[in-house]
């Protein structure tokens, strides 16, 4: 459709080639942009951060259950009286049922990362990525009782598809506002300056439960951003938003 409107204001005022070619490649880096940037809204408005001047934050965590790093996150966390969010992947929660309910049962909320967060997962359509949602949303209410709304797309991808399946399923899709990249960073340090480095009032930070380095920086992180007079708030609490349905 694109092309063909660009085609035509070509043929039409007779404009050079390169211009049809450069507005094409511009068009196609601003769809790219919208589709890897969640905080940008391109397609539908995604919860990023709290709008508040509270110095207030709140951690979540990607990826999980993990048997060898969520357990001591969770025991971080509970030594703190610290809350969180934990976005899970349905495949990751069979067999880690247990974990899954002591998310629950010590007072964090749960979320859907969907079932299989699969590679090819942004490639589908609205009905395959609904249904695999929805499978997800199986596995948690089997297990704990209640249904996740909030939503974060596997590797944070936007697009029309999503946003259809997004919107008939009825979620809230949530992003972030600092990215950890504690998949990458292993330097404790770096991960750390990163994180609590350009802190503001209402952030939502990314992390995963599936690595060693945050559970091992966990407790200083904890420490860092309190030191810093910030609070760390459960997630659905600090956007006043409902977390199941």
């Amino acid at each position: 459709m694109t092309l063909a409107l660009l085609l035509l204001v070509w043929h039409f005022y007779e404009l050079p080639v390169w211009y049809i070619v450069l507005a094409e490649v511009v068009y196609i880096a601003v769809l790219v942009w919208g589709c890897m940037t969640i905080s940008s809204g391109f397609f539908m408005p995604v919860v990023c951060r709290a709008v508040t001047e509270d110095r207030v934050v709140a951690l979540s965590f990607d990826d999980g259950p993990s048997p060898a790093y969520t357990p001591g996150i969770l025991d971080t966390l509970k030594m703190y009286d610290v809350p969180a969010a934990f976005f899970c992947i349905g495949t990751h929660i069979r067999g880690n049922e247990h974990i899954l309910q002591r998310i629950k049962d010590e007072g964090h909320i749960m979320g859907n990362h969907s079932y299989t967060h699969g590679f090819w997962f942004d490639m589908l359509g609205a009905g395959k990525m609904l249904a695999d949602m929805r499978q997800m949303d199986e596995v948690t209410i089997k297990t704990t009782g209640l249904k996740p709304m909030l939503f974060r797309p596997p590797y944070g991808v936007m697009n029309p598809n999503l946003k259809r399946a997004i919107k008939k399923g009825g979620y809230t899709p949530v992003g972030w506002s600092i990215r950890s990249l504690d998949t990458k960073e292993k330097d404790k340090q770096k991960l750390l300056s990163r994180i609590t480095g350009k802190m503001k009032p209402g952030d939502i930070i990314l992390l995963h439960d599936t690595m060693q380095v945050t559970d091992a920086i966990l407790p200083e992180l904890v420490a860092q951003i309190r030191n810093k007079g910030f609070r760390i708030e459960r997630l659905d609490k600090m956007l006043q938003i409902n977390a199941y349905g």
